[in-house]
């Protein structure tokens, strides 16, 4: 299911630190939102921290990076003290915007199936339309592929 073109759907949920965030708020900044599995894990602590490492250049380019998981925002809090992160992480507990933007699916591992997120990014422009999107990520070498992106837009 691609969203690629669509306005993105809007979503107000938890964040770390407390509060809310909404999408639509970022406005007219440009929005990185990578989905990922687990905080705390080899593959998600690997791209958090990547994205964490070239911040300065996704903020000169105009764009704001947002995590979205299931974990509570609490757990949130702990993952980037853990490893200093300093990316916006948003708590997704109930998969409703996982769900709408198709990362919320069947997977499977060794033989059992499960539901899950899909490591998927979207990079939304600052009118809010999805003007590029990755799907079954692979972390090696997705950060700087995304700020390419968002550098060439």
């Amino acid at each position: 299911m691609s969203i690629e073109g669509k306005t993105a759907p809007d979503f107000t949920l938890p964040r770390d630190g407390g509060g809310e965030l909404t999408l639509s708020s970022l406005r007219p900044s440009k929005v990185v939102l990578y989905f990922y599995p687990k905080d705390d894990t080899g593959g998600c602590t690997k791209e958090a921290l990547g994205f964490t490492e070239v911040k300065a250049a996704f903020e000169a380019a105009g764009a704001v990076v947002v995590g979205i998981s299931k974990d509570t925002a609490t757990k949130h809090d702990k993952f980037i003290a853990k490893h200093e992160l300093d990316v916006i992480l948003v708590s997704d507990a109930e998969s409703d915007v996982c769900e709408t933007y198709g990362t919320w699916v069947e997977k499977q591992m060794y033989g059992k199936k499960y539901f899950g997120i899909e490591r998927a990014t979207f990079l939304i422009d600052g009118q809010g339309k999805v003007i590029r999107e990755w799907r079954k990520v692979k972390v090696p070498g997705h950060v700087d592929e995304v700020l390419a992106a968002v550098q060439d837009t």
